[in-house]
Formats: C-alpha cells, sequence, structure tokens
C-alpha cells in the first residue's frame, strides 16, 4: 500500500525543510550586515567629537592630513593619526568657515548628505515591506502546490517511452526466441493493421508475460516499445494502490484516456499482480481498493467502448494468484510464457551482456553457459558485471576466463570468507564432510561430475562441494532423486564414521533439510512411494495468507502417518547406501580429506584421481544430471 503526503508547509518555525525564501533573507540580512561593517564611517580610528574652532585652528597650523566635510559632519584626521570630528550650523557655508585657503595643501573632500540620507532612508523604509512580499510570494506559491498535488492524486503518471534515449530492440533480446515472435506479430499489428483487418482477425486486448523473475520480461517489453512506432505507456501495478479507496480506479481510468487520446498505443503494467489478485478472497475479505482498482482494468480492457486500439501488456511472476476474469479471452488474449534459458539461449545471452567488456582471448562463453544451469537473463548479466568489477578491482585490462568463473562461485555460492578463522578440529570435521558428500555423490548413479571440493567458506557454508551439470534436462527419475538424498547425507555419514555418533555436528542442518524436502515432493506430489501415485494436499487451494496456513488436506489422519513413514523410509535407504559407499571407500576418504585440508580446494579430476588411484579419462561417459549443483552447508 503506497500513501504520498501531500508536501509540508516550508515556513520556519512550522517544520519542513528551508524553501527559498529563507535563503533570500540570510543573503539580504548577510549583505546588510557586511555594508554595515564596512560603511567609510567605520573604518579607520575611533572619531573624537572636538569643537569646531579647534578644527579650523589646526587647519590654519596645517596639522590636519586631510578633511572631510558631509552635510553639516566635520571629519578631520591629523598628521598624529587621530580623527577628530565636528559639526557647523545648517545656513553656515564651508567655504566661509576658514577651510577654503589656496595656499593651504590639505586636501579637503565635500559632499552631500541629504541626498545620501534620502536613499538610505527610502531602503530602511522599504525593507521590511520587501521581505514581507517575499514570505507572502513563496507562502501563495507553497500553498498552490499543494492544491495542484490533491487535485491531481486521482492522475495517473505513467513513464511514456523515449525514442532517443536508450533505444531497445528485439536484437538486444537474446533467447525466448517463441516469446520474442509472439511479441513481434504484436509490433507488425500495430504497424500494418490493414492486413490482418483485411482477413477478419481482431486485434488482440492484452499480452500477459509470465516468467520466473530475472527472465526478461520487463526487457521484452522495452524491446516492443523500440520496435513499435506507437506511444509506449508504462506504469507499474503498486502505483494504483492508495490508502483512499477509489484513487486507483480513477488513475485506471486516466491512464486509459491518455492512451486512447494517442492511439494506437501499447500500455505496459508491470508486477499486475499488486493489483490483480482474486477478488472476495483471504481472512476478513477482500482489499476494496484493490478489487475497484481491478474492476476498473476489466471494464476499460473488455467494456461497452470497443475498436480503441489500444493494447495492454502486463508482467507477472506469479500467475497462480491473478484473478480468472482477467486470464479470460477477450482481456489477456496471450499468454506468452518465458522460461529460463537452455545451455544454447544462456550463450547468447553471454553475448549479448559481453558486447561492451574486454574479454580476453581465454573466454570461453560456451563454456561458462555450462556452468550456469539455472541462471535467468539477470543472473547472468549479474555475472558478468562481477567479472568486470573483479578485473577492475585488480587493475587488469581485460576480463580473463578464471575472473569470470571467480564469479560464477561468488554468484552461486558467496564470497570467499578466508578471515573465518576456524580451529584445527573443526576444519578437519569440515573436510571430512565434505569429501563425504564427494565420494557418495561420485559412486552414486544419475548425479553430475564432481566439480570442485573446498573447505573455504562461501556465504553461510563453511564447505562447499559443487557438482557440475553437462546439459539441460527438464524430467528427473526416481532414481535420481534417491541418489540427491543420499548424496546429501554423505556429510554427516562421513562425521559419523571418522568422530563417532557422540560427535555429529550441526554441519548437516541444510542437507538435511533439503534430502527430506526432496522426500517429501517424492512421497506426497510425485506419487514416487509405495502409496501410490496419488498427490496428497491441495496446495493451490489458496495463495493469500500463506500456502501452509491454508492448505487443504485431502486425507486422513492415517495417511498423514503413512506418509511421514514412507519419508522417514526413504532418508533411512539413502542414509544406508551412503554408509555403504563411505565404509568401502574408508581408506579413500581419509587421504582425499588430508589432501583437502593441504590444498583447501581440489578440482574435480584432482578428486577422482585420488579416488580411483588413476588419471580421470577424459572419454568417460557421462553422467546424468542432477536435479541441481549441490552446494552443501557444513
Amino acid at each position: 500500500m503506497e500513501f504520498r503526503r501531500l508536501p509540508k508547509n516550508n515556513i520556519p518555525g512550522m517544520g519542513g525543510r528551508p524553501n527559498g525564501f529563507v535563503y533570500i533573507i540570510i543573503i539580504a540580512l548577510v549583505i546588510t550586515g557586511i555594508y554595515l561593517l564596512v560603511a567609510p564611517e567605520n573604518l579607520g580610528p575611533k572619531a573624537t567629537e572636538v569643537p569646531l574652532n579647534q578644527i579650523q585652528q589646526e587647519y590654519a597650523d596645517g596639522t590636519l592630513k586631510a578633511i572631510d566635510i558631509k552635510g553639516n559632519k566635520i571629519t578631520a584626521d591629523t598628521v598624529n593619526g587621530d580623527r577628530q570630528v565636528s559639526y557647523k550650523s545648517t545656513g553656515d557655508k564651508w567655504t566661509e568657515l576658514g577651510f577654503f585657503n589656496p595656499k593651504n595643501p590639505t586636501p579637503i573632500t565635500t559632499s552631500n548628505e541629504d541626498a545620501d540620507k534620502f536613499w538610505m532612508d527610502l531602503l530602511s523604509s522599504l525593507l521590511p515591506f520587501i521581505i514581507i512580499i517575499v514570505i507572502l510570494f513563496f507562502m501563495l506559491r507553497q500553498a498552490q502546490s499543494g492544491a495542484s498535488n490533491a487535485l491531481s492524486f486521482g492522475k495517473s503518471s505513467p513513464r511514456v517511452n523515449d525514442k532517443s534515449k536508450n533505444k531497445t530492440t528485439f536484437a538486444d533480446v537474446a533467447g525466448a526466441d517463441e516469446a520474442k515472435q509472439e511479441l513481434i506479430e504484436i509490433v507488425d499489428f500495430l504497424k500494418n493493421p490493414k492486413k490482418y483487418l483485411k482477413m477478419g482477425a481482431k486485434i488482440p486486448k492484452g499480452v500477459l508475460l509470465i516468467g520466473a523473475p530475472g527472465t526478461g520480461k520487463t526487457l521484452l517489453a522495452r524491446a516492443v516499445a523500440g520496435e513499435a512506432d506507437v506511444p509506449f505507456f508504462s506504469i507499474s501495478g503498486s502505483e494504483f494502490v492508495e490508502m483512499f479507496v477509489g484513487v486507483g480506479a480513477s488513475r485506471v481510468r486516466d491512464l486509459f484516456t491518455k492512451a486512447k487520446r494517442n492511439a494506437p498505443s501499447i500500455i505496459f503494467i508491470d508486477e499486475i499482480d499488486a493489483v490483480g489478485r482474486q477478488r472476495g478472497t483471504g481472512l476478513g475479505g477482500g482489499h476494496d481498493e484493490r478489487e475497484q482498482t481491478l474492476n476498473q482494468i476489466l471494464t476499460e480492457m473488455d467494456g461497452f467502448e470497443t475498436g480503441t486500439n489500444v493494447i495492454v501488456m502486463a508482467a507477472t511472476n506469479r500467475p497462480d494468484v491473478l484473478d480468472p476474469a482477467l486470464m479470460r479471452p477477450g482481456r489477456f488474449d496471450r499468454r506468452v510464457m518465458i522460461d529460463k534459458p537452455d545451455l544454447k539461449e544462456r550463450e547468447a545471452i553471454l553475448k549479448v551482456h559481453a558486447r561492451n567488456k574486454p574479454l580476453a582471448k581465454d573466454v570461453n562463453l560456451e563454456k561458462i553457459a555450462k556452468q550456469t544451469p539455472g541462471f535467468a537473463g539477470a543472473d547472468l548479466d549479474n555475472l558478468l558485471n562481477e567479472a568486470a568489477i573483479l578485473a577492475a578491482k585488480e587493475n587488469k585490462p581485460e576480463i580473463t576466463q578464471h575472473m569470470i568463473e571467480r564469479s560464477i562461485e561468488k554468484v552461486m555460492m558467496g564470497p570467499e570468507k578466508k578471515s573465518k578463522m576456524l580451529s584445527l578440529e573443526e576444519k578437519k570435521i569440515v573436510a571430512y564432510h565434505e569429501t563425504g558428500h564427494a565420494i557418495v555423490g561420485h559412486c552414486m548413479p544419475y548425479l553430475d561430475p564432481i566439480h570442485k571440493i573446498s573447505v573455504i567458506s562461501r556465504g553461510f557454508a563453511l564447505g562447499v562441494t559443487w557438482h557440475l551439470p553437462e546439459a539441460d534436462i527438464h524430467l528427473y527419475s526416481k532414481a535420481r532423486f534417491e541418489s540427491q538424498i543420499a548424496s546429501l547425507l554423505g556429510g554427516r555419514v562421513a562425521e559419523e564414521l571418522v568422530f563417532g555418533r557422540e560427535k555429529i555436528t550441526t554441519g548437516a542442518s541444510d542437507d538435511l533439510t533439503r534430502a527430506t524436502e526432496i522426500a517429501r515432493m517424492m512421497v506426497t506430489d510425485f506419487g514416487m512411494s509405495e502409496l501410490g501415485p496419488i498427490v496428497y494436499g491441495d496446495k493451490h487451494g489458496s495463495v493469500f495468507i500463506g500456502r501452509d496456513l491454508l492448505e487443504h488436506k485431502n486425507y486422513s489422519e492415517d495417511v498423514a502417518r503413512k506418509i511421514d513413514e514412507e519419508i522417514k523410509k526413504k532418508i533411512e535407504d539413502a542414509y544406508q547406501k551412503a554408509r555403504g559407499i563411505l565404509e568401502k571407500y574408508r581408506d579413500k576418504l581419509d587421504i582425499i580429506a588430508k589432501e583437502l585440508l593441504k590444498k583447501e580446494t581440489l578440482l574435480g579430476d584432482e578428486f577422482v584421481e585420488l579416488l580411483e588411484g588413476k588419471k580421470a579419462s577424459k572419454t568417460a561417459p557421462k553422467k546424468a544430471l542432477k536435479l541441481k549443483s549441490i552446494p552443501s552447508a557444513s
């Protein structure tokens, strides 16, 4: 919920930040003070008032250095450096007072004090009125600004695309070829409507971009703005929601009015789930302001008025929370799914983001794409940016392959924490823990090859075992899940074998959590248990207060007990498999752990050589992929 305050009254003493008129008053006072300090009458020695005849006598004796006559005031400077002042009568002329003697070299200066006094009196009289007028002017302008903001409270403030600045086109969007094709048709329809209308086709009312965070939904919208030669209005869904009921609906009307006035045009609403959630749900009823805003959007998109030639584009990563009325044909006619990029698409995205970066000759973007499964476009952009920052920090002229690989590890698992000092005993536990992960993960089928093992702390983990996938997959088998659970439990089993059951530590807490989650999904979501191919629990019954709070249990307490037993059985079976593997390679466990303690990091080839006692074969058959890489928390 957003609440916009009206501007504060910036009057001194009433709070708020000082405005321009305050600084004007301060400057005027400073100038006046400086003038009073440096005025000619205030400079030099302090004057002593003496009789007029004394100055006349000293003038006749030639002991005066200079005389200044200003009106009735006579100021005389003696040769000794003293200053004397006296006054003559108003009717007397100074030439008649004995000061006009051509033979006397004493310089005499005269001025009309009445004229100077007139202007000073005028200025001193007008200055208070000037200050009051300036204060009133700024007060009235501030009040008018506040009233203007209050009157425009229900007006929308969309950002209109500027074609001359940072123009984005479809050439700047790598991957997502199907999504681009859908949007290219929209752009073509706006440019050549007659071609489609001739065939009886209607312009789509809305296009909904659906995808995970960072997959490029907003980037595609900017590309549409760059390609289409039509006005493009962009606004966030949260900008419609205000504290006062009715403001959001008013802004929707104003936005569509502006778009219709400039038709054909495009409206882009980012994060539309902020106002497009299902109506009439949630504890205590719905939010009236959000519902009124959504109702107004529905009316504007498919109301009584037709043929407006305005296309509405929206982006969301939570399509499950949107109201069904918003998703029906006639509102959002097209739903463009934007998945995370595959291997080839990741390589193409890396090429786009590497355009303005000096890459070394050894950089292999294909290899980097293989090392970044599951990365979205924003993740890849961040990856190359981290590598560029690293190169600049080390004062290198180019970005090398090693820098990018270091950035991959930083983005995936956090920065290295070499300053985190562990005791020798703790470091030994971490080394055996990570070695246990690696040995079990290498021996279990359907898992990725080991890429690196490290006992250097990263993020919240004291050590890391990194599996590197060789290709992208989309289907996961039961055997694959079981192998992954066994690999996750390998660290705890190694601790138990080496240090005893009484000395096992909290290092496997994250491993146990993830292993339990996988086992629960196998039983309740994927039907991979003795309970049969049944999904237990309606996880999509509510999307508001929380899935766990409002999850509908479509099974009895007896089935719940059986689910718990199945989960426990899967964990225990995997635990025994991991224990059997580590007992078989007990001697290798010690060798690899000691080598890991010595080097702190072992590459995959070094690990295989130590485990199998031979060089790792580069022509060995590739293993199947696992669900995701396993940076374990020790």
